[in-house]
């Protein structure tokens, strides 16, 4: 089950029980709409390392109701260009690819890049 956490401007996405030793710091990062997806009205999160790309994908689905019967597509991208697999780990993507302590990733319901 998922929770939607407020931390002030930055939201966590929680996944299960709240464990912070289970990843050390957080990673922020900025979704950004792209390709006629819906726009969320909270755009800054916060995600513990270890946690992958599927993870963010799964809640995003559910965030926005997509239907799963429909089998309701996803994309996510980093810097525009390229999707990342989902068991990669969002600590290993924001060390990669962040800019100014920030990582932005855009979604999409059609594939945008790529």
């Amino acid at each position: 089950m998922s929770t939607v956490e407020d931390d002030g401007d930055t939201n966590s996405i929680r996944f299960g029980p709240s464990n912070d030793s289970e990843g050390g710091s957080k990673v922020v990062f900025l979704l950004k709409a792209a390709g006629g997806a819906p726009i969320l009205k909270k755009k800054k999160w916060a995600l513990p390392r270890t946690k992958t790309i599927g993870h963010i994908v799964e809640f995003l689905k559910k965030y926005m109701h997509l239907d799963t019967q429909q089998q309701q597509q996803l994309f996510l991208y980093v810097n525009q260009a390229f999707s990342p697999a989902l068991d990669t780990t969002i600590g290993s993507v924001n060390d990669c690819f962040s800019s100014e302590g920030t990582l932005v990733l855009h979604y999409a319901l059609t594939e945008a890049w790529g």
